[in-house]
């Protein structure tokens, strides 16, 4: 069981090449205009990240950096420089052509690609938003994969070959699992009481296992423990040691995130999407599910509809 690809899956994390950057010279732009993630590796040079109330933070090809979501910061050539808007007009339109945003003087000596992640941030299971608000992973990370995929991208925007979109729709994913894999082992204290805190206790990695193979099962703590072979009161401490909520909280919390993948994802019959989430009574599952997302299984699916058609 790939909990974190699960997670991923559910939590409708889904993430979109941004503009490129070629720089030269002296350069600035300011960031703040995309309500997602933000990440930019540097394929080629150089450059400096600015945040808001931080240090700058020298950036050297093959690092990647991930920003939260509304994180205000600004790239530049030198850590002092004042970074200047970027113009979302002509981001826009080198992006819809495949170019890249060009900025200073040639020739151009920097290269950084940016890829948007967003999330359906109503999930209570999430991975994407229990990451720091900014995360970097160097060049000499040693992570296996992780280098190589930084460099594989830049080779596939600077040389355009077949399919090279299905290529890049691909890589785009790959890159945030890459990341992770690189942090994740580096930074164990910051995992702690978020869901990511299972990756630290193989006895609850094994529960949420059982809850995710078969989520449907009239689930309690005492047959978790027992599935698995621990007492009741081990798992009843270490659950939310390790990922902030109790058993019965964290099953309820991801069979009303189940049903909202499926009712976004799917024309399966409400009373199907019920049942499958372990609830034989409608109006049972219609109440919880209204306490986890604030409307009704058949309003969030027609806001689903309305927003995946809206233009």
């Amino acid at each position: 069981m790939d909990l974190v690809g699960d997670v991923l899956r559910v939590s409708g994390v889904r993430g979109s090449l941004g503009v490129r950057i070629e720089a030269g010279g002296s350069w600035s732009v300011l960031l703040d205009d995309y309500p997602g993630a933000a990440l930019h590796a540097v394929v080629a040079g150089g450059a400096w990240l600015t945040v808001a109330g931080g240090e700058p933070l020298e950036l050297t090809a093959g690092d990647v950096v991930l920003l939260s979501a509304g994180t205000r910061h600004g790239l530049s050539s030198a850590p002092d420089a004042e970074a200047r808007p970027c113009d979302p007009a002509e981001a826009a339109r080198v992006r819809s052509i495949g170019e890249a945003l060009r900025l200073g003087s040639p020739p151009a000596r920097t290269r950084i690609v940016t890829i948007h992640y967003d999330c359906d941030h109503a999930a209570g299971t999430q991975v994407l938003n229990e990451l720091p608000d900014l995360l970097h992973v160097g060049a000499d990370a040693g992570a296996a994969g992780f280098d190589d995929t930084v460099r594989l991208l830049g080779r596939e925007l600077a040389h355009p070959q077949i399919a090279t979109t299905a290529v890049l729709n691909s890589l785009v994913d790959i890159m945030l699992i890459q990341l992770m894999r690189a942090w994740l082992p580096t930074r164990p204290a910051d995992r702690r009481g978020t869901w990511l805190g299972v990756l630290d206790d193989p006895i609850v990695r094994e529960a949420l296992e059982q809850i995710h193979a078969d989520p449907g099962r009239s689930w309690t703590t005492a047959t978790l423990a027992s599935a698995i072979a621990v007492s009741r009161a081990t798992l009843s401490r270490r659950f939310p040691a390790a990922i902030g909520q109790s058993p019965g909280a964290y099953l309820t919390r991801w069979r009303m995130d189940l049903a909202a993948a499926r009712l976004r994802d799917t024309r399966d019959p409400v009373e199907a999407v019920a049942a499958a989430v372990g609830y034989n009574s409608v109006p049972a599952f219609s109440r919880a599910f209204v306490r986890a997302r604030g409307q009704t299984p058949g309003r969030y699916r027609a806001s689903r509809d309305r927003h995946q058609t809206s233009p």
